[in-house]
């Protein structure tokens, strides 16, 4: 799948749930040593109706209420500003609840269907971070999940983009969760968590990014700031592929590359894309972070939004952005996406309307 043209599509709103990062000026590292035993994000959220809710839930809300506040969709109090059907959700994880799905299989084997909560069953639902995102904060237009390997990031991003220039809403919220716990760990055959007892960089993320994306007009006429412009997009069977296309699509210097998650064996960045990148700086957030699974190309967005904001005008500000290696690491399909500034040259994420 590669990007038809539509209207421009911006960056308004960033928010982030990810231990030992304070807001999305951190992503970028570097992480302080003891990050894993900061507070959990999840310990923000209060009030009634969490003790159903999915660690990834708990997370994605806590960074999507945190985007929404930036891009001034919601006021102080947490009510929305504009119309809740003007505004969609598009989530991706690839794990998300498997903790649910896992606890509800196991009770169904041991004691039958019977034995199963009415609470717990709807959220075995793929779809359940997505939905309940929506009805925390009214949001009524198109709400879907992406969880289709290490591009989902990426798709997710890409599918908010069309939906927003096919006229279905002026604005979406796009989240990228994925939940470090015993069940994952379980169905990914990963170690245990911080065996040694250093708090290091964790071999899975345990987190949650999400942003705004809205049509420039949109942004205009609301007047908030955006962050960063959304460009071309490819999904390809190689990496090499859909990053080539991406940059016949936008030439110009890159000022930086955030490269894929790869797998054990499989070089980061690729060989072979030297012409098409040259000499741009690589960000290994996957390194950073721990494994980012479907997480990955939003962390990545909202990672080049925060780089792009710094730049300035600076004559390199573009970043390239891909996931998935595609043949290379033996996954079906590598996808790429090119961020810019917008036509308004920002001047610090601090300018951002509130």
């Amino acid at each position: 799948m590669s990007s038809a043209p539509t209207a421009h599509a911006v960056i308004t709103g960033l928010g982030t749930a990810v231990r030992g990062v304070t807001g999305p000026e951190g992503l970028l590292g570097p992480l302080p040593p003891d990050h894993r035993r900061a507070p959990d994000p999840v310990s923000r959220l209060t009030g009634r109706g969490l003790r159903y809710k999915d660690r990834a839930t708990k997370l994605a809300m806590v960074a999507a209420r945190d985007a929404l506040r930036a891009a001034a969709l919601t006021d102080a109090a947490g009510g929305l500003t504009v119309p809740g059907v003007s505004v969609g959700v598009s989530a991706s994880t690839n794990y998300g609840n498997v903790d649910t799905v896992c606890e509800t299989v196991r009770t169904i084997a041991a004691e039958s269907y019977l034995a199963t909560s009415p609470m717990m069953l709807p959220a075995t639902s793929s779809n359940v971070v997505a939905s309940w995102v929506a009805i925390t904060h009214g949001l009524r237009g198109a709400n879907l999940t992406l969880c289709n390997g290490p591009t989902s990031g990426l798709d997710a991003v890409n599918w908010a983009r069309l939906l927003i220039a096919a006229g279905r809403v002026e604005r979406m919220l796009v989240v990228g969760v994925e939940p470090d716990n015993p069940a994952v760990r379980h169905v990914t055959d990963a170690s245990e968590a911080d065996p040694d007892g250093t708090g290091g960089a964790p071999d899975l993320f345990d987190g949650a990014v999400a942003l705004v994306i809205e049509s420039s007009a949109s942004a205009g006429a609301r007047g908030v700031r955006p962050l960063a412009a959304v460009g071309p997009y490819a999904r390809r069977g190689t990496h090499t592929a859909a990053v080539a296309e991406v940059r016949d699509r936008r030439p110009g210097p890159v000022g930086l590359w955030c490269v894929p998650e790869h797998p054990d064996g499989v070089r980061a960045p690729a060989p072979g894309l030297g012409a098409a990148v040259g000499s741009a700086p690589v960000c290994d957030l996957a390194a950073l972070h721990g494994a980012t699974s479907g997480a990955h190309g939003v962390l990545q967005c909202a990672a080049a939004a925060v780089w792009l904001d710094a730049r300035h005008g600076a004559d390199d500000d573009m970043v390239l952005v891909s996931a998935g290696t595609g043949d290379a690491g033996g996954q079906d399909a590598g996808a790429a996406l090119i961020l810019t500034l917008p036509d308004t040259v920002p001047t610090g994420l601090a300018g951002l309307a509130r």
